[in-house]
């Protein structure tokens, strides 16, 4: 490695490093009045900070870089996995999955987002989860395995598809959990808590040791399939193992926070426009870079139109789909 790819490397840390503190310390300070140091202290004043800091705002911030650092690291997995650039997580029916898991639930309870209880809101985190596993099982089983990927693919927009149908047929039928249904679409860190908080990082140390251990396969993979293949790798077995470490990353986030777009796709295109590195200071750094993004995200959308809230995923399918376009745009003039 070249002093000067060092020195970018290390640049990156430091920068993903300032920016996320400042943004932990912003989403302290922002409230019903915007960002206000003055509303900070008034809430010190009346001795309600411990409520509202300890319980509210520090594990909501805190839960949006854990669940944008699963996107990023789940992202970072499918794009090395698919060699594909604009491979995302969701790709494999572990959006539709999750989706139909909640109105399943609202539609069989006949309730909305804003009328049930924790155990309720315990229910349709559980039944998200389930449903982005069962998507991907799904994918899974109609691939029949992992060992070619464009089948994988294939059968990941089919599952999509036809679990997407399902949804909205039970939509139509049961009216009252279409708001429900949008408030899980749309994205949104105001239920992250602390149990919440453990969720994410349990699945982030279950998922970030083994992803960095099958980085290698990923690099062998970048330099195609007969390459990897004479390198006497298992690859079915081994993207197995990815599609897995995958599907438990985007299921977590999505069952916490809900359908986030862009932060998986754009957060490894971040990364590789600042440094040339091989996957395994990839996933890392793409893990890192998605907290960092949807953080600073979480912060914007109660900041930008307080004291109302702006629901982050559409804030980061904004921002995302310009960061999108600019590069397309670029691109073309180059």
């Amino acid at each position: 490695m070249s002093q000067q790819e060092m020195r970018r490397r290390r640049l990156l840390a430091r920068a993903l490093a300032l920016v996320t503190m400042l943004a932990l310390v912003a989403g302290l300070l922002v409230g019903s009045d915007g960002m206000s140091l003055h509303g900070l202290v008034a809430l010190v004043d009346d001795g309600s900070a411990g409520l509202v800091i300890g319980q509210i705002r520090l594990p909501r911030t805190l839960g949006a870089w854990l669940t944008g650092a699963l996107f990023g690291l789940a992202g970072a997995i499918a794009q090395g996995l698919f060699r594909n650039p604009l491979a995302d997580p969701y790709l494999l029916g572990s959006a539709a999955g999750a989706s139909l898991g909640v109105v399943l639930v609202l539609s069989a309870g006949s309730l909305s987002l804003g009328a049930i209880g924790w155990m309720s809101r315990f229910g349709l985190v559980a039944a998200a989860f389930a449903g982005a596993l069962a998507g991907v099982a799904l994918t899974l089983s109609l691939a029949r395995g992992a060992a070619r990927t464009t089948r994988l693919l294939l059968a990941g927009i089919v599952v999509g598809v036809v679990l997407g149908a399902i949804n909205d047929l039970l939509t139509t039928l049961a009216p009252e959990a279409l708001r429900g249904k949008q408030a899980f679409l749309l994205g949104t860190t105001g239920f992250l808590g602390w149990p919440s908080c453990a969720l994410l990082l349990l699945a982030l140390a279950l998922v970030l040791p083994p992803a960095w251990r099958l980085a290698r396969v990923l690099d062998a993979l970048s330099l195609g399939e007969d390459s990897a293949a004479s390198l006497g790798l298992a690859l079915p077995q081994l993207r197995l193992m990815m599609v897995v470490l995958m599907a438990l990353a985007t299921g977590t986030a999505v069952a916490q926070a809900g359908m986030i777009a862009f932060v998986g796709l754009v957060s490894p295109h971040l990364v590789r426009r600042c440094v040339q590195a091989t996957h395994g200071y990839r996933l890392m750094a793409s893990a890192a870079m998605g907290g960092t993004l949807l953080t600073l995200a979480d912060v914007l959308s109660r900041w930008l139109v307080a004291p109302q809230e702006l629901p982050v995923g559409v804030l980061t399918a904004v921002l995302g789909g310009l960061y999108l376009l600019w590069l397309l745009q670029r691109r073309e003039d180059h």
